[in-house]
């Protein structure tokens, strides 16, 4: 893992300090030790800006020099690509495409019904309960590997920790049973540069 001191390039991240989209982007950033400036935005007064770089108006957005970029996923997938150390994402393109498959699912089935609008209570209520099984479901893997790809953090676990930090207050515990799950993500909490992905408002989630 990269440390703070052999940070490189500025860039500026458009962020929201409780968004669990913007919080990946920041773990992200912070495992590949890029030298950033946040913009915080207020989601009830967006800065005019915003919307010029990004015709959906949302948060994340990244601008890198003359490129703006939107969409968790795609800002990640570009970090990695442009600064490849430390590697998140594998190169050969099976593993890519499984990779990519796991990000698609935690955004359509765990992420969406929680974090964005027009889910109804019992969608909400599925995702909550899936959430809780597929997590508990992978505590035999992670009795055998470190994290979700293999023994080496991947842009799999950066996409899935903001989420994990956030089962308390999205009222989501998992069964005692589930202690290697549970060991995984005290590792990724524990990871410095997860640690400095965390705003004060994140900090106080747990």
């Amino acid at each position: 893992m990269a440390t703070p001191s052999s940070k490189k390039t500025l860039m500026t991240l458009y962020s929201s300090d409780d968004c669990v989209f913007a919080h990946r982007v920041r773990f992200v950033l912070e495992e590949k030790a890029m030298e950033y400036q946040i913009i915080e935005v207020d989601l009830a007064h967006k800065p005019e800006e915003l919307a010029e770089l990004n015709s959906y108006n949302q948060v994340p957005t990244l601008l890198d020099r003359d490129l703006a970029i939107h969409e968790s996923v795609l800002i990640m997938e570009y970090l990695d690509e442009r600064f490849p150390h430390p590697p998140l994402i594998p190169v050969d393109p099976i593993s890519r495409a499984k990779v990519r498959l796991g990000l698609l699912r935690f955004d359509q089935d765990l992420f969406a019904p929680l974090f964005q609008p027009g889910f109804s209570p019992e969608q909400i209520k599925t995702a909550k309960e899936q959430i809780r099984s597929t997590m508990a479901g992978l505590s035999t893997i992670f009795t055998q590997q470190r994290f979700l790809f293999g023994d080496d953090l991947s842009i799999l676990d950066c996409a899935i920790a903001p989420l994990l930090w956030r089962l308390p207050i999205l009222d989501i515990s998992l069964p005692a049973a589930a202690k290697a799950t549970q060991e995984y993500m005290d590792r990724l909490f524990q990871m410095e540069s997860f640690k400095r992905s965390l705003t004060p408002a994140e900090k106080a989630m747990r």
